[in-house]
Parts: C-alpha cells; structure tokens; sequence
C-alpha cells in the first residue's frame, strides 16, 4: 500500500468524446447552439413560475424545481466539455474529477427522485382529489423537497466514499469527456469487483426500481383516468400531463439503466448516450414539461409581453 500511495496520481487525461476533430467541431457547434438557445429557456421557466400568482399548485412548484435541478446538473459537464474541444490536452485534476463526480450524482440522484414525487403528485390529484390540498399542503411540499435533496446527497456520498477508498497508482487515462463512476474505478490499481456490484448496485438497481415504479404508478394513473367518468377536457388534460411525466421519465431513466445497470464494460454507444445523458436531456425536460402545459405557456407569454411593452 506505501507503494501505492507514493505513486498516487494528481489528475486524468480525459479522451474526448471522439479523436476527429471535424467531428468535435461539429459537436461543439451543436452544443453551444443547444446550450445558448435552450438554458435561457430553463430560466424563463423558473422566473415564470415564481413572478405568476396562478402558478402556486405543486405541481408548478416541483416544475420549478426540475428546471433549476437540470440547469444546475448542464453545468457539470457541458462547459468544460466545450472548453475541452478546443484544447489538446484535456486534463483534470484528481480533486476535479470527484467534485464532479459528486455533483453529477447528487443532482442526478435527486432529479430521479423529484419525478418520483411528482408521480406521487400527479396520483393525489387525480385518484384522490378530495384529499389533495390536505396532503400536497406547502409544509408537505417542502418536506418532499427536503427528503428528495437529502436522498441525492446520501446516494452521491456512497458513490465518492467507495472511489476515495480506491489507489489510483496509473494509468491515468478516462476513456470519456467527464468523470463519472464506470470509468474512474476501472483506473484502480486494485481488485474492484466488489466495489463494482455496490456501485451497480447504488446506481443501477436505484435507477432501474424508479423506472419500474414510475411506470407502473402511471399505468395506475391513466387506468383511473379512462375508467371515471370525467369530462373529456379533463380526461385530456390529465391524459395530456401524465404522457409528458412518461417522456420525460424514459428520457431521464434510459440512458441511465443503459449506462449503471450492467457490469462496467465499454460499449461503443457509451459516449453518445452519455451524451445525452448529461448535457441533451436535462436542458429539454423542463421545456418538454412547458410545451404541452397551457398554464405555463400563457404566463410565459404574459411575463414576455411585459417586458416588451
């Protein structure tokens, strides 16, 4: 172990996402454009929902919150990958790489929970009407907010408390554009195996037990739907939410089952849904959410109107 400890290595080599360069040229065109026209747009959605007095339904307030968590989580990675695509060397300190690491599990893990809320929101309001403003009450809100902040955190901190364990005598090199648990712990210069099934564990079976309840609590939902006997107005609106909530959900979960469920091997898709995963997907949930909510969109355009007038 003294040996280990006197070769500790200070920072990684990140690999990129791809060695053409026409190709990161390309991606880094595409992001930045993305990332320009899309984050503002986050942002709207926040000022929008807090400046509206209508806007005080939990379901606005847990919105509200999705679109800063997805904002705060494009922040991990997005700009230093687009700084990285016009740098030769793209290194990263050891202390850079499990800041980042931390913050991108912390925010993840607490968004996967934030939808499960949201689930439970959505279930209260449309299989228990009568009973929604005395359990989804501002004290119960902040409660869930709380809890689900809380979970992200301990779910990061298993994560950063096994890798801190690992030496790391080199190599030094990641096969990826950021840090995240697949690569990092296979750099050990150790055996992994039982960490590796802790950490598929932590991440993988949390992801894929969200992803399960999530659909199955929805599938309740719409069977509640079309079986009352509500007006169509409201059967479409509730219908209308719920297939938004589905979207986002295969959206969030997806490339996340895809990457922590399964032993930490290379897939040559890796990237591209990593990709996704981390920079794509969290900026278009809240504005998903947006597109198909009429409330949010007349607000939007009132908040827009005032400021042009």
């Amino acid at each position: 172990m003294a040996s280990e400890n006197s070769t500790m290595i200070t920072e990684f080599i990140l690999l990129g996402l791809t060695q053409s360069q026409n190709i990161q040229l390309l991606v880094f065109v595409l992001v930045l454009i993305f990332y320009l026209i899309i984050l503002p747009g986050n942002f709207l959605i926040i000022l929008t929902i807090r400046s509206d007095p209508g806007l005080t339904a939990p379901l606005y307030f847990f919105l509200g919150n999705l679109a800063f968590l997805d904002a705060s989580y494009s922040f991990i990675v997005a700009p230093r990958m687009l700084v990285d695509f016009l740098s030769e060397k793209k290194v990263i300190s050891y202390r850079g790489c499990i800041t980042q690491l931390f913050f991108l599990h912390f925010l993840g893990g607490g968004e996967g929970l934030l939808l499960v809320v949201m689930a439970f929101d959505r279930y209260i309001a449309i299989c228990r009407p009568l009973h929604y403003s005395t359990v989804m009450n501002p004290r119960a809100c902040y409660a869930l907010l709380l809890a689900l902040w809380l979970g992200g955190f301990v779910h990061s901190i298993i994560q950063v408390a096994l890798i801190l364990r690992l030496p790391f005598c080199g190599p030094n090199q990641l096969d990826n554009f950021f840090c995240d648990v697949p690569q990092v712990i296979k750099l050990a210069c150790t055996d992994i195996f039982v960490v590796e099934l802790l950490m598929v564990f932590n991440s993988g079976l949390m992801t894929l037990l969200c992803f399960l309840g999530l659909l199955a609590s929805y599938a309740v939902i719409i069977c509640r739907v079309l079986a009352h006997g509500s007006s169509s107005e409201g059967k479409n609106k509730a219908l209308s939410t719920c297939t938004t909530h589905i979207i986002v959900i295969f959206l969030m979960f997806g490339p996340g089952i895809f990457i922590y469920t399964r032993p930490f091997r290379a897939f040559p898709a890796d990237k591209v849904v990593s990709l996704f995963h981390t920079v794509i997907f969290p900026l278009l949930n809240p504005v998903i959410y947006t597109l198909r909510n009429q409330e949010i969109k007349a607000s939007m355009r009132r908040l827009l109107n005032q400021h042009l007038a």
